[in-house]
């Protein structure tokens, strides 16, 4: 079936609307991670209104004491979270950015699947992924926005390594015909979504790479993939180098030491005794299910195209081995769903901190649309009105569903409007534990606590225990602070920088209301101070004299992110030179003879 070129993407976008409609009618679902994308997006909003472009604090966390969670969560998400607060209003940022997810998890399978199938079939696969299991769970159930990213750049990236230009030419030609600036930029943007997301897919990258190099019998995949590698990490040294070396000012490992994100814990249909465990293991069943009936479908649908000799076959080539490599995958992942794969888990550098094996699924998902949209597109035109009508019936269907068991009803205190309220008045929110500086306990920090409290003991501890809440609260008929003080700039200050112009009536201490990080430069009547007190709760201690007290604490750019910018900065030179080279090598294939000029 042939049709207009732009039936296709409209028909993907159809489809990704009707997967949001019942966000457009009940509103946003609140996942498990909605509230901490929310908060993200808000600072780095107000961030950029202060001309910080790329924020590394982020302030409202830790009931405004704040945390580093910048430095260590990639920018790509936030970062297009806030854009589009600027563009719409806040109540239909997530649903908006869920329909982006959505559409461009659809329009990449869509565009591997034209590698070697029709426009009719590609685009089915393209409206089967957004469908899929997965897709909808992490939408609804997870809210978790950055991994939601990954329905798109998996399928650009496998697309980039399993692509084939010229396969008579010469080894070079072969691995650079065009494809490896793409591959490139897959990986880099899928580290900069999600730490466990670009695992996933360096690791995908390298087994596709290498499979497709044995498949085709020639290391142009395999050369491909390893220059993509060294330029994708390079192109994102800005992120991941201050993040990977900083951990130490962190307690990162609370990230995989904690019960329910280790992956030991998160087995396929595992079940613990612990009832702490219990909304994990919930979770739990409800993505083994998917995981099953995922790998499920793209098994019995590879076969069922097997017999009918409907399996994809590239299109520049005639390759008919083009599909063994998406095919190996769903096998891949069901290994590693299950405890006989702890070896890989404890061997391969950084396996552990997907933290889920199930976010694994996040690779099956094109293969299963494709193999699936390969096995049910028949040759009659009525039968095909009949798979079509079949599909949207399951389209809805699907959608049905995630509605009613995946939808996640907002809490009165988790709405986007209720956050809203809380942001502007600056009460701020509960923070990450791994952000915390080791040794120390961030639900010690008192909510309602003063920018600065002058003490006489500088471990003295604030607040009472509030029974309905995880930390304790401050109030000034507590007598805890012998003065108090603000920083300059109101509830909305410059993230990155903190004033406060007082005088003490006493010598003592002034605990801040802001988490210690040695990025912090913290200057006292024009001397820097370096040497400062520790506390439980992690907040920050300055001793200062009797009288006058000009405190300024500002971030620095540390040593670790200048190297990260420095091999940014040089591979992106290296990555500019490729472009060019690719691109005249691609117009030289294609130009004409001088005869027909």
């Amino acid at each position: 079936m042939r049709f207009p070129l732009y039936i296709g993407p409209t028909l993907i976008l159809f489809a990704a609307f009707i997967a949001i409609t019942p966000q457009l009618i009940r509103g946003n679902s609140c996942g498990h991670d909605f509230d901490v994308h929310l908060v993200s997006w808000l600072d780095a909003h107000n961030a950029w209104r202060h001309g910080v472009f790329y924020p590394r604090w982020t302030p409202s966390a830790n009931y405004g004491a704040g945390e580093p969670r910048f430095v260590f969560y990639p920018p790509l998400t936030w970062m297009l979270g806030a854009a589009l607060g600027f563009l719409m209003p806040w109540r239909v940022v997530p649903i908006a950015l869920t329909f982006l997810c959505l559409a461009g998890a659809g329009l990449a399978t869509r565009a591997l699947a034209l590698e070697a199938c029709s426009d009719a079939v590609a685009t089915l696969a393209g409206c089967v992924c957004i469908f899929s299991g997965f897709a909808l769970f992490t939408a609804y159930e997870r809210a978790a926005f950055p991994e939601f990213t990954g329905g798109v750049w998996l399928p650009l990236l496998i697309l980039s390594a399993l692509r084939e230009r010229h396969p008579s030419a010469s080894l070079l030609r072969r691995a650079f015909s065009g494809s490896t600036v793409a591959l490139t930029l897959a990986l880099a943007a899928a580290w900069l979504s999600n730490p466990p997301l670009g695992v996933i897919a360096t690791y995908l990258l390298a087994a596709v790479a290498l499979l497709a190099a044995f498949v085709r019998q020639s290391w142009a995949p395999a050369l491909r993939g390893a220059l993509a590698l060294v330029l994708g990490f390079g192109l994102t040294a800005f992120y991941w180098l201050p993040a990977a070396l900083e951990r130490r000012w962190v307690d990162i490992r609370q990230a995989t030491d904690d019960p329910g994100y280790n992956f030991e814990n998160s087995w396929l249909f595992a079940h613990h005794a612990d009832p702490n465990l219990a909304p994990h293991d919930a979770v739990l069943r409800q993505a083994s299910w998917i995981a099953v009936s995922m790998i499920a479908v793209a098994v019995l649908c590879l076969l069922i195209a097997w017999r009918r000799n409907t399996l994809p076959a590239e299109k520049s080539t005639g390759a008919r081995r083009w599909w063994i490599p998406l095919a190996v995958i769903p096998f891949a992942v069901l290994f590693l769903l299950f405890p006989i794969s702890r070896p890989i888990w404890h061997l391969l550098p950084e396996f552990r901190f997907l933290q889920y094996p199930w976010r694994w699924l996040e690779a099956v998902e094109a293969p299963m649309a494709i193999f699936f949209a390969a096995a049910v597109w028949p040759a009659g035109r009525r039968a095909r009105s009949l798979v079509l009508a079949a599909c949207a019936a399951a389209f809805l269907a699907a959608t049905a569903f995630a509605a009613t068991h995946y939808f996640q009803v907002c809490e009165p205190d988790d709405t986007v409007a209720s956050t809203l309220a809380d942001y502007r008045n600056g009460v701020g929110f509960e923070g990450m534990f791994e952000y915390e500086p080791p040794g120390s306990d961030e639900t010690e920090i008192a909510t309602g606590m003063p920018a600065a409290c002058l003490v006489s003991d500088p471990t003295i501890e604030f607040g009472k225990e509030d029974p309905n809440a995880t930390n304790p609260y401050w109030r000034p008929d507590q007598h805890t602070c012998e003065a108090t003080f603000a920083f300059t700039g109101g509830a909305r200050m410059n993230p990155e920088h903190r004033a406060l112009h007082a005088a003490a009536s006493q010598p003592g201490y002034l605990v801040l209301r802001l988490l210690s990080y040695p990025a912090w430069r913290i200057q006292l009547n024009g001397r820097a101070v370096t040497s400062l007190p520790r506390r439980d709760d992690g907040l920050i201690v300055v001793p200062v004299p009797q009288g006058r007290i000009d405190l300024t604490i500002d971030w620095t750019t540390t040593p670790d992110v200048i190297a990260g910018r420095s091999i940014s900065a040089a591979t992106l030179l290296a990555f500019t030179a490729l472009c060019f080279f690719e691109r005249r090598r691609h117009l030289a294939r294609h130009q004409p003879p001088p005869s027909q000029v």
